[in-house]
């Protein structure tokens, strides 16, 4: 979402006149932070940045300072007494006023405020949007989350639920698709309680309308909520159309007294009534998550829950973070953060460690498959290229750049706890072979799984 939302400033900018800088070039007229306050830590990141831009400690300082996104709305004017070099801040639903703000600061105002509710925010048009360049795009499909989970700051940084109309979503998937994108991803805090504020249309049935898309091949969302999974959606899944075999689904915890506390609106059976009920269809359906360990008042016994849950999930990716007492949410107010943070640190470490066997295990199981991989670009492990296959795992290859942006069938001959490593197959291989040398040569080494020991009784 954020992201996206930079885009959205980008473009703002844009039609200012302004153009996005290179870092390394000379120093900027314009720097917009544009940040997440789900966890302290993101939100302590935003101050330090402040500061190294107010010192120009990494070239000369910026002509105007803003702080946008989910910290801008939570901590409003605050944020000029912490920070005094920051020029404007604008909250979540006050992109549109972004250029209106730079132009008021260059006509000499000072430290501009701006977190309203502004109702074009949601429905920007797709020709005002600075796309970065690729093979995915996002699109949003609503804002807001009305769930008020007791940790979550959501609700209170993003708003109540808004939805844009299935027929704006459309058109905007189709500009998509006439620009070159094959795959699109769903955007919104809760994209599965999605309804279409004219007629009612749920979510399953906006995926059916964005499916019908010519050149539109790949779609996924980000996020769900467990709750609010319909049996019609996962039925989706089983169609063999662009919606791909991959579902985030966050469980935030395995334990159903933890859950309870969390008010998530599931215990853990019912979530795992609803993956049984999801690889029913889709027997190959890769799962990820966010998990929380620490929360208020988690036993050792409650933490172990969660470790069984990854065993029985056996989900391809984990999101997994220690709990951050936000402020606003009913858990700052009535659940006291008791959980010492050195235990919550232990924990982590001990569930990111299974985690890792269970993910060695299923990229494992995938060595000899061949896949079709949308190739997004040269891989961040250098002369190869990288994609992802349906399941949404990350395919490294050697093969040439011209084939970036395409569909190619690759076959799996190693793996990692977090991507595959493949060869091309078919025609472009063949191709490949013949003419266009390889970014790298040689056998792809098959990765050993690593013996990692059971943690000590406690």
């Amino acid at each position: 979402m954020n992201v996206h939302d930079s885009e959205k400033m980008a473009a703002a900018l844009g039609r200012s006149g302004f153009v996005t800088g290179d870092r390394a070039a000379e120093a900027p007229a314009v720097v917009v932070l544009n940040t997440c306050s789900v966890r302290e830590k993101a939100q302590e990141k935003v101050f330090t940045r402040v500061d190294q831009l107010a010192r120009g400690a990494s070239g000369e300082r910026p002509q105007l300072i803003g702080v946008a996104g989910c910290v801008a709305q939570q901590e409003g004017a605050a944020i000029f007494a912490r920070a005094p070099a920051v020029d404007f801040v604008l909250g979540t639903q006050a992109l549109v006023r972004l250029p209106e703000i730079v132009r008021r600061l260059q006509e000499g105002e000072r430290q501009i405020l701006e977190i309203g509710r502004h109702r074009d925010n949601l429905d920007i048009p797709p020709e005002q949007i600075e796309r970065v360049p690729g093979v995915k795009a996002y699109i949003t499909i609503m804002e807001g989350c009305d769930n008020f989970c007791s940790f979550c700051v959501v609700p209170f940084t993003r708003g109540r639920e808004r939805c844009r109309p299935i027929g704006a979503i459309v058109r905007e998937a189709a500009s998509l698709a006439e620009a070159g994108f094959s795959e699109i991803q769903l955007l919104g805090q809760n994209v599965n309680s999605y309804r279409d504020p004219d007629d009612g249309r749920d979510f399953a049935e906006l995926t059916d309308a964005v499916g019908t898309v010519s050149g539109i091949r790949r779609i996924r969302f980000t996020s769900p909520h467990p709750k609010d999974f319909s049996e019609s959606l996962m039925d989706r899944f089983a169609t063999g159309g662009p919606l791909m075999p991959h579902m985030h689904l966050p469980a935030q915890s395995g334990s159903t007294t933890v859950l309870a506390r969390m008010r998530r609106g599931y215990s853990r059976e019912e979530f795992l009534r609803l993956v049984e009920e999801a690889r029913r269809r889709v027997p190959d359906l890769a799962l990820s998550t966010d998990l929380i360990v620490g929360f208020s008042g988690e036993t050792r016994a409650e933490f172990e829950d969660t470790l069984t849950l990854l065993d029985e999930v056996r989900f391809a990716s984990a999101y997994s973070f220690k709990y951050s007492e936000r402020p606003h949410t009913f858990a700052s107010r009535r659940l006291p953060d008791d959980v010492p943070d050195e235990e919550k640190g232990a924990r982590l470490i001990e569930l990111q460690a299974r985690q890792r066997e269970i993910q060695l295990e299923l990229n494992r199981d995938r060595v000899g498959a061949t896949v079709e991989v949308l190739i997004e670009g040269e891989s961040r492990r250098g002369n190869q290229l990288c994609g992802r296959g349906p399941d949404n795992r990350v395919v490294n290859f050697p093969g040439p750049m011209r084939l970036v942006g395409s569909f190619q069938p690759v076959r799996i001959v190693g793996y990692g706890p977090n991507s595959l490593l493949g060869e091309l197959r078919g025609a472009e291989a063949r191709a490949t072979r013949a003419g266009d040398p390889p970014l790298l040569s040689g056998p792809l080494p098959e990765v050993p799984l690593p013996v990692i020991p059971a943690p000590a009784a406690s």
